[in-house]
């Protein structure tokens, strides 16, 4: 088997998992309250990925390719990753919140918006968009309105976990950007396992405050024991397993190619919601969803543009 066919099952495996953690982060509140629920399995995200960085440690020391980090570099590792755990918070319990009130399958395909805002976001710092893009926002708008806006309705019969889970879109694309910044800086598994760890922590604290306030019970042992498997599927496949495929995944495969695959998990998540939850969606927000997948999967092709492409780097 080539690398490049190997890579692209492993991030294909990756998009698997997080489609279908969708359906664990939404079954699994039948048990537990959201920022209980995301606060657990993101701790368990996080222990999920220390014996990853034990073992790509040891092969590194083996190989000889073991760089034993700086003071300065422990602090940038440190920082980033408290920030991008301060983020991955707000989004990942704001994510959880909207799943209370709409599908899986709908939470899977506005959150994949953050492919759009993040550019638009880039705006603020000066950055070039190709004119193409502007053409993704239209689509992506006009399928979001298909896709949460009924026929029978305007907009003040729109759901309002849709509109949770598009400032959760919102969110996550602070949170791309704060990784982007830090990434290059920090490795990129231990910066992960420590925004897990703080992300995690401060949800756990979070859901004392949160949850009665949003009127749900906090959690006994015997919800979380009801739970168990989403909690688990959730914490450890979505951020252990399927975050070290990416990683490893990514190596191999052209970054166009590597993300448009990614692109997959917002389709992965309504499959799921419609095998395993009894989801469904009707013409027009199917219509929606393919046109915010149209729009996502090309706001991420290469620009051809030499000069475009200079300015990005």
């Amino acid at each position: 088997m080539g690398r490049q066919l190997r890579g692209s099952l492993m991030l294909f495996t990756t998009a698997l998992i997080w489609g279908t953690a969708f359906v664990a982060q939404k079954s699994g509140m039948d048990a537990m309250p959201p920022v209980a629920f995301n606060g657990i399995r993101t701790v368990i995200g996080g222990i999920a990925l220390l014996p990853v960085i034990y073992i790509m440690t040891r092969v590194a020391k083996n190989k000889g390719t073991y760089h034993k980090e700086t003071l300065q570099e422990k602090k940038t590792l440190w920082i980033g990753g408290i920030c991008c755990g301060l983020a991955l918070c707000a989004a990942g319990n704001i994510q959880q919140i909207g799943m209370c009130y709409t599908t899986a399958g709908k939470t899977g395909f506005i959150t994949a918006l953050y492919v759009i805002l993040v550019p638009l976001l880039g705006l603020i710092l000066k950055q070039k968009i190709r004119p193409i893009f502007w053409a993704c926002v239209v689509a992506s708008a006009i399928g979001l309105y298909l896709l949460c806006i009924p026929a029978d309705g305007g907009f003040g019969s729109v759901n309002k976990g849709d509109l949770i889970i598009l400032l959760c879109s919102l969110m996550f694309a602070f949170h791309i950007l704060t990784i982007d910044y830090f990434s290059p800086k920090a490795d990129g598994v231990k910066l992960s396992c420590i925004q897990f760890f703080v992300a995690g922590g401060l949800s756990c604290l979070l859901m004392f405050i949160i949850d009665p306030a949003l009127g749900f019970s906090l959690p006994t042992w015997a919800n979380i024991q009801a739970g168990w498997f989403e909690i688990l599927y959730a914490g450890i496949m979505s951020c252990g397993v399927a975050y070290t495929l990416q990683v490893v995944g990514q190596k191999d495969v052209e970054p166009t190619l590597a993300s448009m695959i990614l692109c997959l998990e917002s389709v992965f998540a309504v499959i799921a919601g419609a095998i395993l939850l009894g989801e469904t969606m009707g013409p027009r927000e199917i219509i929606g969803c393919v046109l915010m997948f149209v729009a996502i999967m090309v706001a991420q092709l290469p620009s051809k543009d030499p000069a475009a492409e200079i300015e990005k780097k």
